[in-house]
């Protein structure tokens, strides 16, 4: 996919993203992590993840002090199941800029901007609902 959906977390309706809690981002991300465990801290402190879900669906993951970008996510709701949980754990929402598109949870729509809460698409956190939001509906 040459898409790249982001996370990030608003409050108070701001249209600034706030810091992200990296200690939630290793925990979701760490248990799927197929890279190199030396290679995921970076020197400026980004964090960045290959991962793969049970179903064999794989994207590279790298996250910094207030955004995370997922990079090449393969069809597949077991990575999108990964982001979803980001993104209800950290109470943030997936952005695909490319169509404009913000996907949220109830706690996360609270916090957005205005502009951005009129856009939203609020949801269930879940991979396949994630993944047909992002990319369509798998064929049966």
């Amino acid at each position: 996919m040459s898409y790249s959906p982001s996370i990030y977390k608003f409050l108070e309706g701001s249209d600034t993203p706030v810091p992200l809690d990296m200690d939630v981002v290793r925990a979701v991300l760490r248990p799927y992590d197929v890279g190199d465990p030396k290679l995921t801290a970076v020197e400026d402190g980004h964090l960045q993840y290959r991962v793969r879900a049970a179903d064999g669906s794989e994207a590279e993951i790298y996250a910094d002090g207030t955004g995370i970008s997922v990079e090449r996510p393969h069809s597949g709701s077991g990575v999108f199941a990964i982001v979803a949980e980001l993104a209800s754990r950290l109470e943030a929402v997936i952005v695909e800029p490319s169509e404009g598109v913000f996907l949220c949870g109830t706690e996360a729509l609270a916090h957005l901007p205005a502009n951005m809460r009129e856009e939203a698409v609020l949801m269930e956190m879940t991979g396949e609902a994630v993944e047909a939001a992002l990319i369509g509906p798998r064929p049966s």
